[in-house]
């Protein structure tokens, strides 16, 4: 396998100059290790002297959803705790009788639960995360489970409450204790982060209430409301410890480290579990747009502007990380940076 970091520097400059993202950091290696990284641009444009670096500090928006709760389902699964195909209701007393109990962990993590699709939380169930917990436990189906391919958020929160129900312990624990520690990856945590952590955050939307760019707090308002910790988002993490967990899952069995969740479950992942349902997915990880089976690529992404790609056929994995938050919520340039960033990544 080769790659081109010629072209991925100039492309990823080429972000910069276009205002795709104030700066972006990014890195691509093998089971054995990281093979090339770099960085571009500023850490924020309002101090145009800080450049973005390989240690700063990222929102992972929805990359939480696999570095915490996938692995900590995963961790759960592999250790005989967890039947993925057993209705929630049937050993899960919060839910017993109520429409999400007809429902199982493997369509949560599928995407075919039938969950709404929008979180609303405040909306729907006020402020109080005991309330909100309950509510969205209790809450009507969208549709019959099983019946479509439809991302949406409360898939990852339910599993997340889910894995503090089976664990006896808060997700933060549960994915430092189980993923984070054993992986080295001290850099990741949920947030807010102490003041000297968020000095080296790469800064997300401004924030209306305080006129001031998002910085050490989640940009996802579930988690805020939550206070920091939820299964959709939340988590800050840098280059190094991205790399640490997609170089274990590349090749768990060879690793010095020992994650909760092993080989049996990164196969069982990036399969394909939604049948002839599109668009197809495996366990919360999905095939990368404009690749083929036959590559093996799977990716996921965050709303912030971050991303992961791995790809066992081709013992490689990728990662970049960007701020595009900063300037506006429009998907499409972002999108089209990194369909060729992953080309480039994975030739």
């Amino acid at each position: 396998m080769t790659y081109d970091r010629d072209r991925i520097e100039a492309l990823l400059d080429e972000g910069v100059r276009d205002k795709v993202y104030p700066g972006a950091v990014w890195a691509l290696g093998d089971a054995t290790g990281t093979l090339a990284q770099g960085t571009t641009g500023v850490l924020d444009p309002d101090e145009p002297h800080v450049p973005m670096r390989t240690d700063t500090v990222f929102d992972a928006a929805s990359l939480t959803k696999i570095l915490a709760v996938w692995s900590s389902i995963g961790a759960l699964w592999e250790h005989g705790t967890l039947d993925l195909d057993q209705p929630l209701g049937s050993f899960w007393q919060e839910v017993t009788g109520h429409p999400l109990g007809a429902v199982t962990a493997r369509q949560l993590l599928t995407h075919t639960a039938g969950v709404p699709l929008r979180a609303q939380l405040k909306n729907l169930y006020g402020t109080n995360p005991e309330e909100i917990r309950r509510g969205v436990l209790r809450e009507q189906l969208h549709r019959p489970p099983g019946e479509a391919v439809e991302y949406t958020d409360r898939a990852a929160l339910i599993l997340g409450y889910l894995a503090e129900h089976l664990s006896g312990q808060p997700l933060d624990q549960l994915a430092t204790t189980r993923t984070w520690h054993p992986l080295g990856m001290s850099s990741t945590r949920f947030g807010p982060l102490p003041a000297d952590v968020s000095a080296r955050c790469a800064p997300t939307e401004l924030d209306q209430d305080t006129d001031t760019h998002l910085k050490g707090v989640a940009h996802d308002f579930s988690a805020r409301l939550l206070g920091g910790v939820c299964g959709i988002a939340g988590v800050f993490t840098v280059l190094d410890d991205l790399a640490a967990f997609l170089q274990y899952m590349l090749a768990p069995a060879a690793s010095q480290f020992r994650a909760g969740f092993g080989s049996e479950w990164i196969t069982h992942s990036l399969t394909i579990r939604t049948g002839q349902l599109q668009p197809a997915r495996g366990l919360f990880w999905h095939p990368a747009p404009g690749t083929t089976a036959h590559e093996d690529t799977w990716v996921h992404y965050g709303f912030t502007g971050t991303g992961m790609w791995i790809s066992p056929t081709k013992d490689r994995w990728a990662v970049l990380l960007t701020n595009k938050l900063y300037y506006t919520r429009d998907r499409g340039p972002l999108t089209d940076l990194r369909h060729t960033f992953r080309e480039l990544a994975f030739m």
